[in-house]
């Protein structure tokens, strides 16, 4: 059973430029900033060790201080290459189901149409009430942390409620649900206001990033530049999970391919632009903080962007980067209130019980109703959650198994339909069939179980919260089911 079908229904307003904004945007949130020092020194450790191992094995002389620190920066460099590579192949996965099916719903048709309603119905559900929620919220407590940094220096700068002093414990709440309640006011505005929201903050964090790169390549390297002292074994898996994490956000493309212009040329270019321009800062980024602040700085860093700008500018630089992560994180928030909206716009499309969801406003462009549903949505677990410490936290950690799972659904999605309906136009075909699509379902997976590994060491009472939201999903698709 669907929806009433509706007579306004997404038109194509968005250009390369719109399409590849929203993708930078949304992945560029506050990882680089936060997560850099911790995957790098996990990622330097084992190659160093490795390497170390590899000579002593060949019955070599051990490497100079510049002959290990060359292996460091290899070992950083490649680990986010690799996050790039393996972006870029999901992204690639999407490029192909996007151009064949330029449906408004994404993730939520191709599992739909792949796997059934139920499997559809339950990836809308869990995407609406716990994971884009739990992203947008996770992200507004990093930027409520840093505008309480920005205006007010002796604050806290800890982006967790549960490493905030008790008396600064409702402000966070509040400065993210603000941030959330503006960024949707601003979407419900109309698209051109949106999305012109979208490319600015876009520019802005990207040319910040850029004078951040600038800076630090030019930086005079400290005496002891080539000192490495990671510090303990590391782990490789850690730090590609965490770089996974920085790299999130490109497959919300899918979910505004019905509005991109030429779609048949755009999906695909913005997905690659975006992708591959990410993957370059995030690699230049990295050698930057690694040459500018020696290794060792680099690695024992608490606030690497800042040590780099207080190293040019002094005190500016701790506010100018305050300043640049408030703004990057805007501009992840706007890009996913923007995305997820149109989620929950065609569950309402195709479902009835929702159809008062798949309400679009022709005039304005977006989905009015579910982009004020989304807010409501988010806005109450942020309050709910994170005026508890650690709470919000939590919760976003625990949704990560069905984040990564229903990535290698679309994954597998793409092999089902690639030899269901062959006959079916694709714009884009992915190359190197099965084989791309393989890694893209195996690094998900393992994503998937990593996060399952976690929850299970780190049971909590949001993690019952999750899975009992997740099991009622499952319940309303199966009563759905015999309706139909």
């Amino acid at each position: 059973m669907t929806g009433k079908p509706q007579d306004a229904a997404p038109r194509q307003q968005l250009s390369l430029l719109d399409s590849t904004c929203i993708i930078v945007g949304i992945i560029i949130g506050a990882s680089i900033y936060e997560s850099s020092p911790f995957i790098a020194s996990n990622a330097v450790a084992p190659a160093v060790k490795l390497a170390a191992e590899w000579r002593e094995w060949n019955q070599q002389a051990p490497l100079s201080a510049e002959g290990d620190a060359a292996v460091a920066q290899a070992a950083i460099a490649g680990v986010w290459l690799l996050g790039g590579v393996l972006a870029l192949i999901g992204a690639l996965c999407y490029a192909e189901l996007a151009t064949a099916w330029p449906d408004a719903g994404g993730s939520y048709f191709f599992i739909s149409k792949a796997f059934g309603k139920t499997l559809g119905f339950a990836f809308a559900w869990c995407e609406f009430l716990i994971i884009r929620p739990g992203n947008v919220g996770a992200i507004a407590f990093v930027f409520a942390a840093y505008a309480m940094k920005l205006f007010a220096p002796e604050s806290p700068s800890a982006v967790d409620p549960a490493d905030v002093k008790a008396t600064y414990s409702v402000v966070p709440a509040l400065l993210a649900a603000a941030a959330i309640m503006l960024l949707t006011m601003t979407n419900l505005l109309g698209l051109q206001i949106g999305k012109w929201t979208q490319n600015i903050l876009t520019l802005l964090k990207v040319a910040g990033l850029g004078v951040i790169i600038l800076v630090a390549l030019t930086l005079s390297p400290p005496e002891n530049a080539a000192a490495v002292n990671p510090g303990g074994d590391g782990s490789l898996g850690l730090a590609l999970i965490l770089v996974m994490f920085a790299y999130g956000g490109w497959s919300d493309m899918s979910y505004v391919a019905a509005e991109v212009k030429n779609p048949a040329k755009n999906i695909t270019r913005a997905l690659l632009l975006g992708t591959l321009a990410v993957t370059a800062i995030y690699v230049l980024i990295n050698i930057g903080f690694a040459r500018g602040l020696g290794l060792s700085g680099f690695l024992s860093s608490s606030g690497v962007a800042s040590d780099v700008l207080s190293a040019r500018f002094g005190p500016w630089g701790a506010r100018a980067i305050s300043l640049l992560i408030c703004i990057s994180c805007l501009g992840a928030m706007n890009g996913m209130i923007f995305t997820g909206a149109r989620v929950c716009y065609a569950l309402g499309v195709k479902d009835s019980l929702f159809a008062w969801l798949g309400q679009w406003n022709e005039q304005l462009g977006v989905p009015v109703r579910a982009t004020i549903v989304q807010a409501v949505v988010t806005i109450a677990l942020v309050i709910g959650f994170g005026l508890r410490a650690g709470g919000f936290k939590s919760l976003v950690i625990f949704t990560s198994p069905f984040f990564w799972g229903f990535f290698v659904l679309v994954g597998l999605a793409l092999i089902v339909l690639r030899d269901r309906e062959p006959e079916v136009p694709r714009l884009f075909r992915l190359p190197l069939f099965p084989i791309l699509p393989a890694i893209f379902c195996l690094s998900s997976g393992y994503m998937m179980l990593s996060s399952i590994d976690y929850v299970s060491k780190n049971l909590a009472w949001e993690a019952s919260w999750a899975a009992l939201v997740m099991a009622s999903g499952f319940a309303v698709a199966w009563v759905r089911s015999w309706e139909r």
